[in-house]
């Protein structure tokens, strides 16, 4: 592996740092967008249980911030139940927006891996081929068995920048689909805890995002 980045020449170099960014993301996003890390099963019927028997204090509130994502939001909302509906609505809204802001966070950057690993592999293949001809120029094409090790050198970036480019694609669509799904589970429970508090909804069973 260590000649090949090597044989690719100087264009290999951010190739190979823009794969360590990728890698550290997709590692970090694994960990981050679990969704029984951000949207805990139970929290909704948790905060139900408070509700009936009157123990939601700010400590509980504090609490219920720090647990989750799913937290965050409930706690935002709960905070502001007593100026009414339209206010808790829009508390919820505002909260939601910072969570899912950081559900997204680094995907652009994976995005732009993705985008320019390619690019940089074909500017690496251009680059090689202009000092292949150059040395065809001087030399002529007397030794075919030196031209062709030139030719495979300058397409071993393209081949480079491939290999990082394709899993970067897969795995910022990965994310992205995986970030919708949690969102749609965050705004379902809001959406309950609204009408548990200015409603007569009951929480469904098993509310909250899957393991």
């Amino acid at each position: 592996m260590q000649e090949l980045v090597q044989s690719g020449g100087w264009m290999m170099l951010p190739i190979l740092i823009c794969s360590v960014v990728a890698l550290a993301i997709v590692t970090e996003r694994f960990w981050t967008l679990r969704p029984s890390r951000l949207a805990p099963a139970g929290t909704l019927a948790e905060v139900q249980g408070w509700l009936k028997k009157g123990q939601l204090s700010d400590e509980r509130l504090e609490t219920l911030r720090s647990q989750s994502a799913l937290g965050v939001i409930l706690a935002a909302g709960l905070a502001n139940a007593r100026h009414g509906r339209e206010i808790m609505k829009e508390s919820i809204q505002e909260a939601a927006t910072g969570v899912v802001h950081d559900l997204e966070k680094y995907l652009a950057t994976l995005g732009s891996v993705a985008a320019i690993t390619p690019l940089l592999g074909l500017l690496g293949t251009v680059v090689g081929m202009i000092d292949v001809f150059a040395a065809i120029m001087i030399h002529g094409t007397g030794d075919a068995a030196q031209l062709a090790g030139g030719i495979s050198q300058a397409l071993l970036t393209t081949a480079g920048g491939l290999v990082v480019a394709i899993p970067a694609i897969f795995f910022h669509r990965f994310f992205v689909r995986r970030v919708e799904e949690i969102t749609v589970g965050l705004e379902q429970n809001a959406v309950h805890l609204v009408d548990l508090v200015h409603g007569d909804r009951e929480p469904e069973q098993g509310q909250g995002a899957k393991s």
